[in-house]
């Protein structure tokens, strides 16, 4: 039975366990959400619900059968999906020489930074199109930034030695792209959160996971006459 009140927005944060995921999700409630807290394991999923005041959901974004059984529960319990956030990533170890970096490490980022959203995108875009005011926000990295990494002011271009981690959000980026052309009723983004210290970069950050979500938060609240298609951040629109 769909128990959903027409004006409630269905929410949907991927790797909400923890991290940016968290605090994204953390901001959407208090702005008045109902947010699915997704993470692979169900532990995880119902800590980060019962702390945030949100619905738990059991999604592996690299598991076909886990995404459709996903969109086939909030299709059954709210019949639409109003906001994806696809924040679950990884990143494959520390730097190394480019040299090392095996095919297998390659394919194990790709998969769920990227293939992972395609898999998302595929099972959840009917939900996302039943909404009023669909809304696709891809979180990305100005390390997959062409601009940011050529730009000898910024952070970026200082990195050395990495190649998934990059090379994945740098497709994230072009995904978004195509899909902002393909659906122009929704509003489909991708938002770099910046250097926060995080898990995923083994807290090397120097900004908040509280700066972090927000240019996510801020995408994720966007109304139908928002931009789409457009590669943001915390300064708001970023190069590519």
């Amino acid at each position: 039975m769909r128990r959903t009140l027409t004006f409630m927005t269905i929410t949907l944060i991927t790797g909400a366990n923890k991290g940016l995921g968290y605090e994204t999700a953390r901001q959407l409630v208090a702005a008045g959400h109902t947010v699915f807290t997704a993470a692979r394991n169900s532990g995880n999923a119902q800590r980060a619900a019962k702390d945030l005041g949100a619905l738990p959901l059991v999604l592996d974004v690299t598991d076909e059968d886990s995404v459709r059984a996903a969109a086939a529960h909030i299709a059954d319990e709210h019949g639409r999906l109003d906001v994806l956030v696809n924040n679950a990533g990884i990143n494959a170890g520390g730097p190394q020489p480019l040299g090392e970096c095996t095919g297998t490490d390659m394919a194990a980022v790709m998969d769920t930074n990227v293939v992972g959203i395609v898999r998302m995108l595929h099972a959840f875009l009917p939900l996302l199109e039943r909404s009023s005011k669909g809304v696709v926000v891809n979180v990305g990295s100005g390390l997959g930034s062409f601009g940011r990494v050529h730009d000898a002011e910024r952070a970026e271009s200082r990195v050395p030695n990495l190649l998934p981690y990059p090379v994945s959000k740098a497709a994230v980026s072009m995904l978004t792209i195509q899909y902002a052309r393909a659906y122009p009723n929704l509003r489909i983004n991708v938002v770099d959160p910046g250097p926060t210290a995080t898990d995923l970069n083994r807290r090397q950050g120097f900004q908040t996971v509280e700066q972090g979500a927000a240019p996510i938060v801020k995408a994720a609240l966007f109304g139908p006459d928002g931009p789409t298609g457009t590669f943001l951040d915390n300064d708001g629109v970023s190069p590519w």
